[in-house]
């Protein structure tokens, strides 16, 4: 029989490393865009300070990341259970989460905005004072939620490769919005991408054939909430129409986010980074090409000057995102994890 309190120590260990991974990468960006140079910021910037945040949160996306199989797997052995992963996919390699932004982008790129906005603000008529502030804080948003995505997209695909878990509850930290709270408690198969708003406060709790987990009272846990909370989460005229009785799903679910619905072509989340010769997944993809082709590829200098042709490669490394929108089965959705390398 499972033992809730191991379950509950187990996800608090693993909530306060995640807190200390965005909380200490926060630290180390707020110290490095006070030294960005008010009168020059894109120099600065340039110069190195931006290589800098860059590492920085790097670093705490790696920290992130880490903590996702362990997590995991401790999950699944609280349960009573040994983890099942298949030959050559056993492992996800917490570097895979920090090369790129969360929707692919190359990460400079997003964390250059907010000194864009600066600009764009300064220009506008506000004070540097104001200015600096209000980007500084775009970067915090940004960052947070970076590091944030990469351990809850490294859990998540330790929770497809670990043929124990079945899926995951969607469970909710301190501060979680409305949007969140009525979710909290339900269940989705493992393959579902977790939806994530900015800075939110959801984590995914594996459930395995041995425990699926219990639901959310949702009504239970908006009455916990003192109305000063209410008011916060659901809005002032939100919590008391709720309190009046009105539907609290159907209040939360008013300030949803817009869908963009784009026919028969859509845009797919593709990962710029990890792609270079050398790259895990770039080996694979020539390996596979060599095995379905019979041709030899070049490996370096000297094979080229054989003669031997260079490997190209002819498609985009996936986000996990969008693999698991394509596999119509466990085996398939691992294979796919593996040969875009996250999973090895």
């Amino acid at each position: 029989m499972a033992d809730p309190g191991q379950h509950e120590a187990i996800i608090a260990v693993y909530g306060q490393s995640q807190q200390r991974a965005v909380a200490g990468t926060l630290a180390g960006v707020d110290s490095l865009w006070a030294e960005l140079a008010p009168d020059d910021l894109t120099g600065s910037w340039l110069a190195g300070i931006g290589e800098r945040i860059v590492r920085v949160v790097q670093a705490g996306k790696l920290l992130a990341a880490t903590t996702g199989q362990p997590y995991v797997d401790a999950m699944v052995a609280a349960d009573g259970l040994t983890s099942d992963y298949l030959p050559g996919a056993a492992r996800v390699p917490a570097r895979a989460f920090t090369l790129s932004a969360a929707d692919g982008r190359p990460l400079d790129s997003l964390l250059y905005l907010p000194v864009i906005r600066t600009r764009t603000l300064l220009q506008g008529g506000l004070t540097l004072q104001q200015a600096m502030l209000k980007g500084m804080l775009d970067l915090q948003r940004m960052v947070a939620s970076e590091v944030a995505d990469a351990g809850s997209s490294a859990a998540g695909v330790a929770m497809v490769g670990n043929r124990q878990v079945t899926g995951y509850i969607r469970r909710v930290r301190p501060g979680a919005c409305a949007r969140c709270a009525i979710l909290a408690g339900r269940w989705y198969r493992y393959n579902a991408d977790f939806q994530r708003h900015k800075r939110c406060q959801c984590y995914g709790e594996p459930s395995t054939r041995a425990r699926r987990g219990e639901p959310l009272d949702t009504m239970r846990f908006f009455n916990s909430l003192s109305q000063t909370e209410q008011d916060r989460r659901f809005t002032v005229h939100g919590a008391k129409a709720i309190r009046d009785g009105a539907d609290i799903f159907q209040i939360a679910n008013a300030r949803g986010m817009k869908q963009t619905l784009d026919g028969y072509e859509r845009s797919v989340l593709v990962n710029r980074k990890g792609t270079a010769p050398g790259s895990l997944y770039f080996r694979r993809e020539r390996d596979a090409a060599e095995a379905a082709t019979g041709v030899r590829y070049a490996r370096g200098s000297a094979d080229i000057e054989a003669g031997l042709p260079r490997f190209r490669l002819t498609s985009p490394r996936l986000m996990p995102e969008e693999i698991y929108k394509l596999a119509s089965g466990r085996d398939e959705l691992i294979g796919l994890l593996r040969r875009y390398g996250y999973l090895i």
